[in-house]
Order: structure tokens, then sequence, then C-alpha cells
């Protein structure tokens, strides 16, 4: 892809993120509580090293997160019986129905918007879904331990079959 092509997706991917963002701020969340109990939802109970690394936030801004997360009866904090300095993680029913509300509103935000393209354009996207998932674990690969190049081609991508 052209230096352009890479600027317009870079754009278009920020401003779908900002957009599907502000649905979280309807169940009173901001864009990182939500996204931080959508992991805990769905890979808790975490350590909040874990969570920290998955979601690339630094250690303060995770825990006042986590802090208002437990405020809110979203989140327990679970301590570890051996290092009682650690602790971490879980949904409460509470959080993961909220966590529902947050993705079946962002959910039906973009179908009611898919429905507004023609036919064309949702197979497009729909068979760019694949190569946008491999995008997204390459760049999370990237950000925790550089460039994902190897031989010339992104990581992950070597040897598979065109897609």
């Amino acid at each position: 892809m052209d230096e352009d092509g890479v600027i317009r997706l870079r754009r278009v991917i920020s401003k779908l993120a900002r957009q599907l963002n502000a649905s979280s701020t309807d169940a009173g969340l901001t864009p990182s509580q939500a996204s931080v109990l959508g992991l805990i939802v769905v890979r808790g109970p975490l350590s909040l090293g874990e969570l920290a690394d998955l979601e690339g936030l630094n250690p303060t801004m995770l825990s006042r997160v986590v802090s208002k997360l437990q405020a809110m009866g979203l989140i327990d904090r679970i301590p570890d019986p051996a290092d009682l300095r650690s602790a971490s993680v879980a949904a409460t029913p509470e959080g993961r129905q909220i966590d529902q509300r947050v993705k079946s509103q962002r959910a039906a935000a973009v179908s009611q918007c898919m429905d507004l393209l023609t036919a064309h354009h949702q197979a497009v996207l729909t068979q760019a879904l694949p190569a946008l998932e491999e995008l997204a674990e390459a760049l999370r690969r990237f950000s925790h331990s550089g460039p994902p190049l190897a031989s010339g081609e992104p990581a992950g991508i070597q040897g598979r079959a065109p897609g």
C-alpha cells in the first residue's frame, strides 16, 4: 500500500474507533473504562499486569480506571493469596450486563450503518475482515515488541495463502 493509502487507512480506523467509542458514554463509561471492562469480561480474571499489557495503559491510568470500575460495582478485586501486594480483577454480574449493553449498542450502530451501504461495499468490507483482524494483531505485536518485519514481510503473514 502506498503512503496515501496508509494515511487514509489510519484516518478511517481512527474515525471509526472514535465514533464507536462514543457509544460507551451511554453506559456512563469513558472509552478506556469500557475497553478495560470488556477485556475483563472476556479474559478475566486478570492480574493488573496482564491487563496493563493487553490494554496498553500506563500503571497510573490503569489504576484510576480499575478503581472507578470497582467503585461503580462493575468489577471486583481478588487478592492473590500468595502475594498480598498483587490482585486480579473480575467482572461482577452488573459489569457483565453493562459490557453486553455497550457491545450491543456498538453492534446495532454498525449494523444500521452497514445497511446504508451498497451491497457491493458490504461484501467488500466483509471480505476485508480477515485482513483487518490480521492488521490489528500485527499492530498489537508491533506496539509490544517493535516492528513486525521479518524477511521483508509483516509478522504472521509469511507462508499464508492469499486470502
